[in-house]
C-alpha cells in the first residue's frame, strides 16, 4: 500500500525502541476504555433516570449520543491519524474522552450528561482507529504480530463483555456517576504511558480531512434519530417531527453531495457499486439496528420489571456477552467449511429466532426462560454473523480499499444500531402508552424485541438474495498455492474482527497488510 506508516522524523534518533509489551498495554487499555463505554452505562440507566429526571427518550440518548458521534467521526478520526500522526491522535482522542468522562460523571442536569456522552463519542472516534495501526507498526510481521492482534481483539471483546458487570458493581457499590468517573484515573494513566512508550507514525501520502462530510453525516444521523423519537410524543404528522425529519434528509443529501465532489471523501461512494460491499453493509445496518437494542431493553426489563439490582442485572447478562464472543470465535472455523455467506445466514437466522423467543417475555418471568435462554441465542447469532459479513465486504473490494471497507462496515453497524435504538424505543413507548407498571413495560419491551426479530428476518432475506455466493474452495495443495484470492472469502484468512455488539471500532485502510490477515 502507498500509505504504510513511517517513523516521525521529529523523533530523536537515539531514543531506544519501546518494549512491545508496553505498546500493547497502552493501545489495548485505550481500546478497552472505548469499548467498555458502549455497554457500561446500560445497567446504570434506571439510576441515571431517577437522579437526573431523564425521560424515556433521554435514556436512549445516553446511549445514542455516544454511538452517533462515534460512528459519524470514526472514519474522520482514522484520516486525521494518517495526516497528523497516529500517536498524536491517540493522545488527543484519549484526552477528550477522559475530560468528557469527568464532565459526565459530575453532570447535574440531563442535557449536561448527554452533551458529555457526545463528546466522549467524538474522543473515542479520534482514538480508536489509531490503536491497531500503532500496534502493527510496533510489532514485526509474523507470529508475534498475530499474537498481538489476537490480544487486541480479545481486549475489545472483553470490554464489551465486562461492561454490564463493571457497570453493575460501580452503580451498586458507589453510584451511577462512577461508570463515567472510573475512566478519569485510568485515562490519565494511559495518557502518561502512551506519551512515553508509543512511537509516532503517519501515512506517507498526503490526504485531506473531510471535516464537512463528518459533520454533515453525524448531524444528519442525530437529527434523524431525534425526529424518530419525537414521533412517539408528537406523532408522525406533527410540525416538529416533520421539520426534524426534513432537516435530517437535507443534511444526509448534503453529505452525499460533498462525498461526490470531494477529492478525499470520508466515504467513497464508488465502493458501493461493488455488490459484496453494498450488500454486506446493507445487511449490517439492518442487523445493527436490531441488535444494539438488546442490551438496552434487557437491562431495563431486568431492573424495572423483574426487580434486579444493577449488579444482578450486570451478572445476568454475562452469559449473553460470552455467547457473542463464542459465536465470533466459532465463525472462522465454520467459514472455512461452509463459506462466509452461509455463516451470515446461519447467524442472522439464529439471532432472529432468539429475538422472537425474547418477545414472549413475561412480567413474572424467570432468569432461565426470559433472560438466559433467549439472550444466549440472540448473541450467539450476532457473533456468528459479524465476522463473515466483514470478510465478504472486504473480499469483493480492491485490496487497496480493504481497510477502508472494514471501517465502513463497522461504521454501518454503529450507525444502524443508533437509528435502530431510536426506532425500537419509539415502538416500545407506543405500546406502553405512558404506563409504568410491570405488565405495560413488559408489553412495550416485548413489542420492541418482536420488531427487531422482523428486522433480522428482513436482513436474512436480503442476505439470501444479495450477498454473493463464493466459489467452491479448492485446497492449497491442489492449486499449488496457499494464497487466497479476493473473490474467495471462504478461503481467505479470516480477519479477527471484534464482534458487532462488543466492539464498534475497526482497523482502517492504512493498517499494514498483516492487520487484515
Amino acid at each position: 500500500m502507498a500509505d504504510h506508516p513511517h517513523p516521525d522524523p521529529a523523533r530523536p534518533a537515539g531514543r531506544r525502541t519501546p518494549p512491545t509489551w508496553a505498546v500493547l498495554l497502552a493501545v489495548c487499555a485505550g481500546q478497552f476504555l472505548v469499548v467498555l463505554d458502549v455497554s457500561v452505562v446500560n445497567v446504570a440507566l434506571p439510576s441515571m433516570r431517577e437522579d437526573l429526571a431523564l425521560s424515556a427518550t433521554g435514556l436512549q440518548w445516553v446511549v445514542n449520543a455516544y454511538s452517533i458521534a462515534f460512528a459519524g467521526f470514526m472514519l474522520f478520526g482514522g484520516r486525521a491519524g494518517d495526516l497528523y500522526g497516529r500517536k498524536r491522535m491517540f493522545l488527543v482522542g484519549l484526552a477528550v474522552f477522559t475530560a468528557a468522562s469527568l464532565a459526565g460523571g459530575v453532570a447535574q442536569e440531563g442535557w449536561q450528561l448527554l452533551a458529555a456522552r457526545a463528546v466522549q463519542g467524538l474522543g473515542a472516534a479520534v482514538l480508536a482507529p489509531s490503536t491497531l495501526t500503532l500496534l502493527t507498526s510496533a510489532v514485526p510481521e509474523g507470529p508475534a504480530r498475530a499474537r498481538a492482534i489476537g490480544t487486541w481483539s480479545a481486549v475489545g471483546a472483553g470490554g464489551g463483555a465486562a461492561g454490564g458487570l463493571v457497570g453493575g458493581v460501580l452503580t451498586d457499590g458507589l453510584s451511577w456517576r462512577w461508570v463515567l468517573l472510573i475512566n478519569v484515573p485510568i485515562g490519565i494513566a494511559v495518557l502518561a504511558a502512551a506519551a512515553r512508550w508509543l512511537t509516532e507514525s503517519r501515512a506517507t501520502t498526503g490526504r485531506r480531512l473531510d471535516l464537512p462530510g463528518a459533520v454533515l453525516v453525524t448531524a444528519g444521523l442525530a437529527v434523524l434519530a431525534y425526529g424518530i423519537a419525537e414521533t412517539e410524543a408528537q406523532g408522525w404528522d406533527a410540525p416538529g417531527t416533520l421539520a426534524a425529519l426534513a432537516v435530517a434528509v437535507l443534511l444526509i443529501l448534503g453529505f452525499l453531495l460533498v462525498e461526490t465532489r470531494s477529492r478525499a471523501p470520508l466515504m467513497p461512494l464508488k465502493l458501493f457499486r461493488v455488490r459484496s460491499v453494498s450488500a454486506a453493509n446493507a445487511v449490517m445496518i439492518i442487523s445493527g439496528a436490531a441488535m444494539m437494542g438488546m442490551w438496552f431493553f434487557m437491562t431495563l426489563y431486568a431492573q424495572n420489571v423483574l426487580g434486579y439490582s444493577p449488579l444482578a442485572a450486570g451478572l445476568a447478562l454475562i452469559p449473553s456477552s460470552l455467547a457473542v464472543v463464542a459465536g465470533a470465535k466459532l465463525a472462522p472455523a465454520l467459514m472455512r467449511s461452509l463459506g462466509a455467506r452461509p455463516v451470515v445466514l446461519l447467524g442472522t437466522g439464529l439471532a432472529a429466532a432468539g429475538f422472537g423467543w425474547q418477545s414472549a417475555m413475561r412480567a413474572d418471568g424467570t432468569f432461565l426462560g426470559d433472560i438466559l435462554g433467549p439472550g444466549v441465542v440472540m448473541m450467539a447469532g450476532a457473533g456468528l454473523a459479524g465476522t463473515p459479513l466483514a470478510s465478504l465486504a472486504v473480499s469483493g473490494a480492491d485490496p487497496r480499499d480493504a481497510g477502508l471497507v472494514s471501517g465502513l462496515i463497522n461504521t454501518s453497524r454503529t450507525m444502524g444500531g443508533a437509528l435502530g435504538l431510536a426506532v425500537l424505543s419509539t415502538v416500545a413507548a407506543s405500546a406502553t402508552g405512558g404506563a409504568t407498571d410491570p405488565e405495560a413495560l413488559t408489553d412495550g419491551y416485548a413489542l420492541a424485541f418482536r420488531t427487531a426479530a422482523f428486522m433480522l428476518v428482513g436482513a436474512f432475506v436480503l442476505g439470501l438474495i444479495r450477498l454473493p455466493r463464493e466459489p467452491r474452495r479448492t485446497s492449497a495443495t491442489s492449486t499449488g498455492s496457499g494464497t487466497p484470492t479476493a473473490s474467495d472469502p471462504a478461503s481467505a484468512p479470516v480477519p479477527d474482527v471484534p464482534t458487532p455488539e462488543t466492539n464498534p471500532t475497526a482497523a482502517r485502510g492504512d493498517t499494514p497488510g498483516a492487520a487484515h490477515g
